[in-house]
C-alpha cells in the first residue's frame, strides 16, 4: 500500500474529532425492535452517567417502548399548524441549547414538516453531530437512496422518505436488529406493531414473507458491507492490505471438456479447506461452439448444485481480470485447467497459469492436471456448420471494391485507394467472422497489386516503396477485421446475455411473490406464455404418484411422451426431443432438480413442427435454476410451517394435560373426600357439618363445570363455530347476573360496585360477555387477600363502555401483561401464578374480540393489585317506540 492511501485514510478520521459519533439502529422493517434497541442501550449510557435526553423517539403506541421511554428525559416537541393539521417536529434549536452528550433521534429518514429549518431529518442531525453531539438514531434498510429502486422492485411500494447511502457509511457505529419474518408477522397480527386494521392492510400491501425475508437480506447485506468497509479503512490507516480473514477459492472454467471434473475438484479443496468457493468464467467475446457452450453451462449448473457461486466476467485479458477479482473477493486460491492441445481454442492453459504464477502475489494458484485417460471425442463436422455464405460475400465485398476503385482511379492517388479495399474488410468482419475477413484482405491485397500497382496487370513490383506500400496494407486490413470481428462476437455475446439476463429478471420479479409452490407454477405459467415460439408445461406428481399438468394449457401426451417424462423424472436428466433418450416425441422434458431430487418437469414443444433451437434449450436450463430453488423454497417452507404446527400442537397437548391433571383433580378429589366422609360417618356428623360438606361438593361442581364450560368456549373460538346472537341489553343486567353466578365465591371479598342508573344499551351477545364478566371476577376473586376490596364500576368514554374489576391481589408484572391472554399460559408471580390453566382471560379476549372490542391491563387499588378492563364499542341507540295516549 503506497504512502498516499495511507495518508488519506488517516485523514479521513480528522474530522471526527470534535464531531459527535452516530450509532445507527438498522433494520429490516418496522416493528424488528430498533425503537426499543435504541431506549436500551440509552438506559445503558444513561446509568454510566452520561447526560441522556430523548429528543424525538416514537413509540408507535406500544407498551413496552413506552415503558422504556419513560424512565429517560425527554425535550418537548414543537407544534405547527399546516393546513389546518398540527405537526409536531423536534425542537432542534432547543436541543442544541440543552446540549446533551448524547441525544435519541429516531426515524432518520423522516420528512420535517414543511418552514422547519431543514427539510429531512438526517440534516438535522447531521447539524447535531457538527455541535459535537453523539446520536443514536433509526433506520429502515428500504429508506437508502441506492435500495430505492431495489426495493420498489421487491415490494412494489415506492419509498418516497429516503437519505443518502453516505449518511450511514460515515455512521461510527452500526448496529443490525434482526427478527425472523414470521416472528414480525405474529407480532403484526398481534397487533403489536401496527393496529389491526392497519395491520392487515400492511400484511396485505407490504408485509408479505417473502418481501420481508428479500428485505432482511438486504440489511444483512448493508451491515455486512458497512463492517468490510471499517475492516478496510483500519488497515489502511495503519498502511496494510486487510487480510483475507477467511480466504475464498476461485476456479476458472471454460467450455471444455474438463470443466465439470475441475468444479468438482474445486468443491473438495472447499470441502477439505472450509473455503467459500467461486466459479470464475472470463467471457473475452470468442465465439464457441454449442458443445461448449452447453459444457460450460453444465459446469455452472454443477458448481451451484454444489454450493459454490458463479460468475462471470468480461474481459480481453483472462489472467489479468482473475488476479482482479481474487483482490477483490480476498481470495486466497485460484484453480486452473492444465493448457490444451489446440492452441486456436486455448483459454485457460499453460500460458494464463504462467502468467498467473508471475503476476499475482500472494496468491495461491493450483494447476489442475488434464485426464488424459479420458479419449477425445470425435466431432463430426455437419455441412451447414461451414460458413460458405461468408466466404462468398467475402468475394463479392472484394469484386465491389475493385469495382469502386477502378471508377475513381482516374481522380484519386494509388495510396487512397487502398481505403476502398480496406473498407470492404472492415464491411466483411462486421458481418461474418474472422476467417471470411482474413480471406477479403488477402484477395483485395492480390487485387489491389495486380491492378493498381505498376506494372498493372501483373504481379510484378518494380519499385521498392509499393512492396512497403502492400505490405502495410495486408497488416492493416488483417488488424482491422480481426478488430471488427472480435467486436461483433462481442456485440453478440453481450445481446444472448442480455437476453438470458432479462429472461432471468423477470422471472426471479415473479418467483419473488410466490409463497407456496402453487404461486410458484402461477408465476413460471405466466412467464412461459409469454413465449410465442414453443408451448411450455410443468408437470407434478399428483398424491398416486403419476405425473400431471400444474401449468399451462391441458394436453394430451402420448405413451411415448409419458415413458420420456417418467425417465426424466427418475434419472434426473433431459429426455424426448432432440436429447439422447426416447427422441422421436414432440415434448422435450427437463427436470427441476433440489438437493433431495427431481421437484417438478419443464416440457418444452416447439410450434408448427420447429425443432428447439440450441439457444432456448440454453435459455430454458438457465430458467430452471430459479424455479427450481423456487419449488424446494416453498417446499421447505412448508415443511417448516408443518414443524411448527406440530410443534405448537403437542405444546398445547402438553399443556391441555397437565391442566387436566389440576384443574379436574382437586375438585374431583375434594368432592370424593366429602362424599367418602358422607358415606363412613352418615348421622355421626352433626347437621352443620355435613351442610358444609354438601355445599362444598356443590362449590367444587360449579366450580368444574366453569372450567369446562372454559374448554368448550375455547374449542369454539379456535374452531370459528362461535354464533354471536346479538340483541339490545343493559349493563346492569350483565353486571347482576354475573355478580349472582359468583356470589359464594365472592362471599369472602368485600364487593364494591359502580355501576350508573343511566348507561346505554350494548348490542351484543349477553351471555358472552356475561361469561367474559364471569371469568374477570373469578380471576380477581382467586388472588384476592380474605376481606380485600374488589370493585366493579362500569363508565362511559368515547364510543365506547368498560367493565373494570380492580382488586388488592399480588398484582402482574409488566413483561407478563402482553402474554396472559396466551392460551395455557400462567404467570410465574402475582396474578395467575402457577394455578389454573390460563385459559379464563384467553376467552375472555375472544370473546371481546368478537365484538370487536379490547381488554387492558392496568394496576389496581391505590397502585396495589390489578384492573382488568373490558372495552366494548357503543353502536348507535335504538329509537324507543313512545307510548300513545
Amino acid at each position: 500500500m503506497t504512502d498516499s492511501v495511507r495518508a488519506d485514510a488517516l485523514l479521513a478520521d480528522l474530522p471526527r474529532e470534535g464531531r459527535g459519533r452516530l450509532k445507527v439502529f438498522l433494520g429490516a422493517a418496522p416493528g424488528v425492535g430498533k425503537t426499543y434497541a435504541m431506549l436500551q442501550a440509552a438506559h445503558g449510557q444513561l446509568r454510566h452517567g452520561v447526560k441522556v435526553l430523548a429528543a424525538v423517539v416514537e413509540t408507535h403506541g406500544r407498551s413496552e417502548t413506552e415503558s422504556l421511554l419513560g424512565g429517560l428525559p425527554q425535550l418537548p416537541q414543537l407544534r405547527s399548524e399546516y393546513r389546518g393539521v398540527m405537526l409536531e417536529e423536534m425542537d432542534l434549536d432547543g436541543l442544541l441549547a440543552a446540549a446533551p452528550e448524547l441525544a435519541l433521534v429516531d426515524e432518520l429518514a423522516h420528512s420535517n414538516a414543511p418552514g422547519s429549518r431543514h427539510a429531512k431529518r438526517w440534516q438535522d442531525v447531521q447539524e447535531l453531530l457538527a455541535a459535537g453531539i453523539d446520536v443514536y438514531t433509526t433506520v429502515n434498510v428500504q429508506h437508502l437512496e441506492s435500495l430505492n429502486d431495489h426495493v420498489r422492485g421487491i415490494t412494489g411500494v415506492l419509498v418516497r422518505e429516503t437519505l443518502p447511502d453516505w449518511v450511514l457509511q460515515e455512521a461510527f457505529e452500526l448496529v443490525l436488529i434482526d427478527l425472523p419474518p414470521r416472528e414480525l408477522l405474529e407480532r403484526l397480527r398481534d397487533g403489536k406493531v401496527y393496529v389491526p386494521e392497519q395491520a392487515r392492510a400492511a400484511i396485505d400491501a407490504f408485509f408479505t414473507q417473502t418481501n420481508l425475508t428479500a428485505l432482511r437480506e438486504l440489511a444483512m447485506q448493508t451491515a455486512a458491507a458497512q463492517v468490510d468497509a471499517d475492516l478496510a479503512h483500519g488497515y489502511r490507516t495503519l498502511g496494510q492490505d486487510a487480510p483475507a480473514l477467511r480466504g475464498r477459492l476461485l476456479v476458472g472454467v471454460d467450455g471444455d471438456s474438463q470443466a465439470e471434473r475441475l468444479v468438482r475438484h474445486a468443491s473438495r479443496v472447499a470441502q477439505r479447506r472450509h473455503l467459500p468457493w467461486s466459479v470464475v468464467h472470463v467471457d473475452n467475446g470468442r465465439l464457441r461452439d454449442e458443445t461448449a457452450r452447453h459444457r460450460l453451462q453444465a459446469a455452472q449448473q454443477l458448481a451451484e448444485r454444489l454450493g459454490g457461486e458463479v460468475v462471470v466476467l468480461r474481459a480481453g485479458e483472462v489472467a489479468r481480470t482473475l488476479i482482479q477479482h481474487a483482490t477483490e473477493r480476498r481470495a486466497s486460491l485460484v484453480l486452473v485447467g492444465q493448457s490444451r492441445d489446440r492452441l486456436r481454442r486455448r483459454f485457460y492453459g499453460a500460458g494464463v497459469a504462467a502468467r498467473l504464477l508471475r503476476e499475482s502475489h500472494g496468491l495461491e494458484i493450483n494447476v489442475l492436471d488434464r485426464d488424459e485417460a479420458q479419449p477425445k471425442p470425435s466431432r463430426v463436422v455437419d455441412a451447414s456448420e461451414w460458413p460458405w455464405r461468408h466466404y462468398l460475400l467475402a468475394l463479392v465485398a472484394t469484386a465491389c471494391a475493385t469495382g469502386l476503385a477502378w471508377a475513381v482511379s482516374s481522380v484519386l492517388a494509388l495510396p487512397n485507394i487502398s481505403m476502398v479495399f480496406l473498407a470492404a474488410v472492415l464491411l466483411v468482419a462486421v458481418r461474418s467472422s474472422l476467417g471470411p475477413a482474413l480471406a477479403c484482405a488477402a484477395m483485395s491485397f492480390l487485387t489491389y497489386d495486380f491492378l493498381f500497382i505498376p506494372p498493372n496487370f501483373s504481379f510484378a513490383i518494380q519499385r521498392e516503396e509499393d512492396v512497403l506500400t502492400l505490405l502495410f496494407f495486408l497488416l492493416m486490413a488483417a488488424l482491422t477485421g480481426n478488430l471488427a470481428a472480435r467486436q461483433r462476437r462481442q456485440v453478440q455475446a453481450l445481446r444472448e446475455t442480455q437476453e438470458q439476463t432479462n429472461q432471468l429478471l423477470d422471472l426471479s420479479r415473479k418467483l419473488t411473490a410466490a409463497t407456496d409452490g402453487k404461486a410458484v407454477f402461477s408465476a413460471a405459467s405466466q412467464h412461459l406464455d409469454g413465449w410465442h415460439d414453443v408451448q411450455a408445461c410443468l408437470l407434478d406428481r399428483d398424491a398416486e404418484g403419476r405425473l400431471q399438468v400444474v401449468s399451462g394449457r391441458a394436453v394430451q401426451f402420448s405413451d411415448n411422451e409419458r415413458a420420456a417424462a417418467d425417465w426424466a423424472w427418475q434419472h434426473d436428466q433431459a429426455a424426448g426431443l432432440g436429447s439422447d433418450t426416447l427422441p422421436n416425441g414432440r415434448w422435450w422434458w427437463w427436470p427441476l432438480s433440489g438437493e433431495g431430487g427431481t421437484l417438478a418437469l419443464l416440457g418444452v414443444r416447439p410450434r408448427e413442427g420447429q425443432p428447439l433451437t440450441p439457444q432456448h434449450r440454453r435459455l430454458l436450463k438457465a430458467l430452471s435454476q430459479p424455479l427450481a430453488q423456487a419449488l424446494a423454497r416453498a417446499r421447505l417452507a412448508d415443511q417448516l410451517e408443518a414443524a411448527r404446527l406440530h410443534g405448537e400442537t403437542e405444546q398445547l397437548r402438553s399443556a391441555l394435560l397437565a391442566s387436566v391433571s389440576h384443574d379436574l383433580r382437586t375438585p374431583l378429589t375434594s368432592m370424593r373426600g366429602s362424599i367418602d366422609s358422607l358415606l363412613a360417618l352418615g348421622e355421626a356428623i352433626p347437621q352443620e357439618d355435613r351442610r358444609e360438606l354438601l355445599e362444598g361438593t356443590r362449590n367444587e361442581a360449579e366450580r368444574l363445570d366453569r372450567y369446562i364450560q372454559n374448554l368448550l368456549d375455547m374449542t369454539r373460538l379456535g374452531h370459528g363455530g362461535l354464533k354471536l346472537a346479538r340483541d339490545w341489553v343493559a349493563p346492569t343486567d350483565i353486571v347482576g347476573s354475573a355478580l349472582n353466578r359468583l356470589r359464594v365465591v365472592l362471599a369472602p371479598l368485600q364487593v364494591h360496585t359502580d355501576v350508573p342508573a343511566d348507561l346505554p344499551l350494548l348490542y351484543v351477545h349477553a351471555a358472552l360477555i356475561e361469561q367474559a364478566l364471569v371469568n374477570v371476577l373469578e380471576n380477581a376473586a382467586r388472588f384476592s387477600p380474605a376481606q380485600g376490596r374488589l370493585e366493579l364500576s362500569v363508565s362511559v368514554a368515547q364510543d365506547e363502555l368498560s367493565f373494570a374489576v380492580a382488586d388488592q391481589g399480588p398484582g402482574i408484572a409488566l413483561q407478563d401483561r402482553e402474554r396472559i391472554f396466551d392460551m395455557f399460559y400462567t404467570a410465574t408471580q402475582g396474578d395467575r401464578g402457577g394455578q389454573g390453566t390460563g385459559l379464563g382471560l384467553a376467552i375472555c379476549q375472544g370473546m371481546i374480540g368478537a365484538h370487536g372490542g379490547h381488554i387492558r391491563v392496568d394496576d389496581g387499588i391505590d397502585g396495589q393489585g390489578t384492573c382488568i378492563t373490558l372495552c366494548l364499542p357503543l353502536p348507535a341507540q335504538p329509537e324507543m317506540d313512545s307510548e300513545t295516549p
